[in-house]
């Protein structure tokens, strides 16, 4: 059971990045009008990285020796099928109704405009949604307390500190049209947050 789930953990891995890798490409052909990018956006993204990626890895290859491991179930394990499988819709619609406004940092690209079709006319941050549902789908996935949610609390991290930033930035580059984009839309779940 535990060789399936990390099996299954490893093709949701593989597709996230059959799917993020021509989003960045186009993203490079793009000129960047505004760029708000930190050094400690850097350090957020390289912590999802190492929590998303590296940890799961690293717990499967036994440098962690057993410590923090946690029993595991059937039930854990369709429950992070499924939650897996919501996380690389969401993140594939995300990109799809960006296009060429997606960014991995806090940019506005030349010619930018604001989104507010598909997904995003429920949700401001779908991408964010998506990530935090991979974290959830590789708690359940990952009978380890360390590596199981790495993840997790890395988004977590990133969500805190860049929401309110891109947000603002949001808000300079499109004034008026965002602030009434964020008046009929919520953060990350449509009609609750």
């Amino acid at each position: 059971m535990i060789r399936l789930s990390f099996v299954l953990w490893a093709i949701m891995l593989v597709a996230w990045c059959a799917m993020r890798y021509p989003a960045m490409r186009r993203a490079r052909r793009q000129k960047t009008r505004l760029d708000k990018r930190t050094p400690l956006d850097i350090s957020l993204l390289t912590l999802c990285a190492l929590g998303l990626a590296f940890m799961p890895i690293a717990w499967r290859a036994g440098l962690l020796g057993g410590l923090a491991d946690r029993s595991h179930s059937p039930i854990l394990v369709i429950a992070g099928v499924l939650t897996g499988a919501v996380f690389l819709w969401l993140f594939r619609r995300s990109h799809k109704d960006l296009g060429t406004n997606w960014s991995v940092t806090l940019e506005v690209r030349e010619g930018h405009r604001l989104v507010t079709q598909g997904v995003y006319a429920h949700v401001r941050h779908p991408m964010y949604a998506s990530f935090l549902l991979w974290g959830i789908a590789q708690a359940l996935l990952i009978p380890n307390w360390i590596a199981g949610f790495a993840g997790l609390v890395a988004v977590l991290a990133l969500y805190c500190v860049r929401q309110s930033r891109e947000e603002a930035m949001m808000r300079e580059t499109f004034g008026a049209e965002y602030d009434a984009y964020c008046a009929r839309t919520k953060r990350l779940v449509p009609g609750v947050f």
